[in-house]
């Protein structure tokens, strides 16, 4: 799509947003108006290992440091110039993400760490803190207050870290009701971790404007099944097979989601579990998928 009609789509469309892609050869901005997949390009280029975002910032871990984008001011419409991602001394990392407006990160090493200032720690110069712990194995996602890793879920508490539960966690979401995907299956919290589907579970994303103790929009994924959580029944259905693993989902007028192999799918606007649009990215070894909180209009 060439650049006089990308502006004629976005300039005549409400509900526009923009996805941010983390992969081995770095972030890539895609613009999206509904189920219609528009421009993108990298805007980062290192090793994207994870990616998270609040409604002004989105982070990245990679092999050198935790890098962080403001949003606010970040294109220059009038100079098509872009911000850049700015470093804040954490040093390699392989997680991060956000507990409200603190950012959260993790080493190769197990070792997690806050940054007081959240959003804003980039600006005010914000130092590291550790979380303390009695050893936490590797850890493989964070999201909110939950740290999952392959010796379970841990949750951020009062400065430490506290064991919650599960083994071999792969992924976790903190929207609304936590969530984890394991190795043998699909858990919520509630009364105790209870299962909710079986089978080995990879990747699982909740909407972020989902209410306290309930899921608004919700997706997981095992192997190359693709579930969605249906709210109107609170259950979980088999939506969808996608011809490469689904790394990332976020959420916007609709839903959204990233292969591994770089390919953006966008599902058709309503509840957002009907067919995926798709577009190739370019990249591969696609690692996550953001879309920043109130980048689009609550529904």
């Amino acid at each position: 799509m060439d650049s006089i009609e990308e502006k004629r789509v976005y300039g005549d469309r409400e509900g526009a947003v923009e996805a941010y892609v983390a992969s081995s050869i770095g972030v890539v901005r895609v613009r999206v108006a509904g189920d219609t997949v528009g421009e993108f390009g990298l805007c980062n280029r290192c090793n994207a290992r994870d990616i998270a975002a609040t409604g002004g910032t989105v982070a990245i871990a990679t092999d050198e440091d935790v890098r962080i984008l403001q949003l606010e001011g970040a294109r220059d419409e009038a100079t098509e110039a872009d911000a850049t991602f700015v470093g804040t001394g954490f040093g390699p990392a392989v997680a991060v993400g956000y507990d409200g407006a603190e950012l959260v990160a993790a080493g190769p090493d197990g070792d997690v760490f806050r940054l007081p200032g959240g959003a804003d720690a980039d600006a005010t110069g914000g130092e590291w803190e550790p979380v303390e712990s009695d050893g936490v194995a590797t850890v493989r996602a964070i999201d909110g207050d939950l740290v999952g890793t392959d010796a379970g879920v841990y949750r951020v508490h009062d400065g430490g870290l506290d064991h919650a539960g599960l083994t071999d966690v792969r992924d976790v979401s903190a929207n609304g009701v936590p969530l984890a995907a394991t190795a043998d299956g699909l858990y919520k919290l509630g009364n105790g971790w209870m299962e909710t589907l079986e089978g080995p579970f990879e990747t699982v994303d909740a909407d972020p404007h989902s209410e306290r103790g309930r899921l608004a929009r919700a997706h997981a994924v095992s192997g190359t099944t693709v579930y969605a959580y249906d709210a109107d029944d609170e259950t979980w259905r088999e939506y969808d097979r996608s011809n490469a693993p689904i790394v990332g989902f976020g959420y916007g007028p609709t839903a959204y989601a990233v292969t591994e192999r770089g390919t953006f799918l966008a599902a058709t606007p309503g509840d957002g579990n009907g067919p995926w649009r798709s577009r190739t990215l370019g990249v591969g070894d696609v690692t996550g998928l953001v879309v920043p909180r109130g980048d689009y209009r609550s529904h």
